[in-house]
């Protein structure tokens, strides 16, 4: 019986074999998670209705049982019509959800196209497709150590 709330199996088996530096995608239900995806990535859909799950909702599961080294964000664009609105309103809720979890690094933007690449490489092993509504709601973890 697991300890941790992260019950989901297929989700499980993937970050039991995830090691250092792989790379784990929270998407919203905007990412288009079936064509932005590394070459060994899983994804996992969890998008049963608008809204149902959140990103949030799923970091909240993930850090429950992952290690992480690096949090980001897709980062706006200046060029974006959604760029002038500041920063989203999930940014804020990621930071406390991984400051109850333990999580010591900050969360932070990386431009889109960045992002986009980050999660198109090899180290990418899954993609957890949310139904999320919020904009600019992606999250890409970098998972950590296990230490003694």
């Amino acid at each position: 019986m697991l300890k941790h709330t992260l019950i989901h199996p297929e989700i499980s088996e993937v970050l039991a074999r995830a090691g250092h530096h792989a790379k784990v995608l929270l998407a919203d239900g905007n990412y288009p998670a079936s064509t932005k995806k590394g070459p060994n990535a899983r994804v996992v859909s969890l998008n049963l209705s608008p809204g149902v799950i959140t990103v949030s909702q799923a970091l909240r599961a993930v850090l429950s049982a992952l290690p992480v080294d690096e949090v980001n964000t897709m980062g706006i664009p200046p060029d974006d019509p959604y760029a002038g609105a500041g920063e989203p309103k999930a940014w804020a809720e990621y930071r406390e959800i991984a400051r109850a979890a333990g999580v010591r690094a900050p969360i932070t933007p990386i431009s889109k196209w960045e992002f986009y690449q980050a999660v198109e490489s090899p180290d990418h092993v899954l993609t957890i497709q949310t139904a999320d509504q919020a904009l600019w709601a992606n999250v890409l973890l970098t998972v950590g150590c296990r230490t003694a």
